[in-house]
């Protein structure tokens, strides 16, 4: 069974709107944090595969607004990795801490571009295979 990885976050007040919440594009900021966070975790850093010409590019991203943060409440970001051909499908929901009420959650396509087009690294199976569920 795939693993989920977890990633704690704090909502700084600068990230809020005139209303007092998050502003929606932070949502995106947060779930971007968290995919390089987790990258990290699993030994792959950014700088280093742009050095082999390997980039990890947004196709798609599709975000379900549920309930607002506000400024200094914490949360939680989980992330499950799902493989399709030569896509990967981060799932990812934030989650308030500590009720643990879903704020948002997100489908994130990305593919890999190899020296400028789509490829399969196999560089990014290796490092997810604890996280990856294949379809």
């Amino acid at each position: 069974m795939a693993r989920t990885f977890e990633f704690q976050m704090k909502v700084r007040d600068y990230e809020c709107d005139s209303q007092g919440v998050v502003n929606n594009a932070n949502y995106l900021h947060y779930f971007e944090a968290v995919r390089h966070e987790m990258m990290e975790h699993c030994g792959l850093r950014l700088r280093d595969l742009t050095d082999q010409n390997i980039l990890p590019v947004v196709r798609n991203a599709n975000i379900s607004y549920k309930h607002s943060l506000r400024g200094s409440d914490e949360f939680v970001c989980q992330v499950k990795v799902e493989r399709e051909l030569l896509r990967y499908i981060f799932h990812q929901e934030i989650f308030r801490i500590p009720d643990n009420l879903l704020c948002a959650k997100a489908s994130i396509e990305v593919v890999c571009l190899t020296n400028g087009r789509v490829s399969k690294p196999e560089i990014f199976d290796r490092a997810f295979a604890d996280y990856i569920t294949w379809r």
